[in-house]
């Protein structure tokens, strides 16, 4: 998947998810600088894309090149930034969705 496909899934995913939001979910939230800098300190992940969502929440893509650890995050107008997703082995790539598309055919 593209960046711009994980970017706008996210985008998705936190737009459908906000109105539903769990107290698990509140539990992953901080102020937007504890959260980067413990990506950063205790993943090694730096920003590898962004966009806007609804509301004007800002979506980030976070990775780390070193060990393909990655992170979704959505931040909020107030500051607060919030877990979306995280994984391993992310792979930086640039395609054209049309071939993608013919291949699956």
């Amino acid at each position: 998947m593209t960046k711009l496909g994980v970017l706008l899934l996210a985008a998705t995913m936190a737009t459908a998810s906000a109105p539903a939001a769990s107290a698990e979910a509140a539990s992953a939230c901080a102020d937007r600088i504890k959260v980067l800098a413990r990506l950063a300190s205790d993943y090694g992940e730096t920003r590898q894309s962004i966009g806007l969502g609804a509301n004007n929440a800002v979506i980030e893509v976070f990775a780390s090149e070193a060990t393909g650890s990655w992170t979704i995050t959505v931040t909020q107008a107030n500051g607060q930034t919030c877990l979306i997703a995280s994984g391993q082995a992310f792979e930086a790539v640039t395609e054209d969705l049309a071939s993608l598309l013919e291949s699956d055919v």
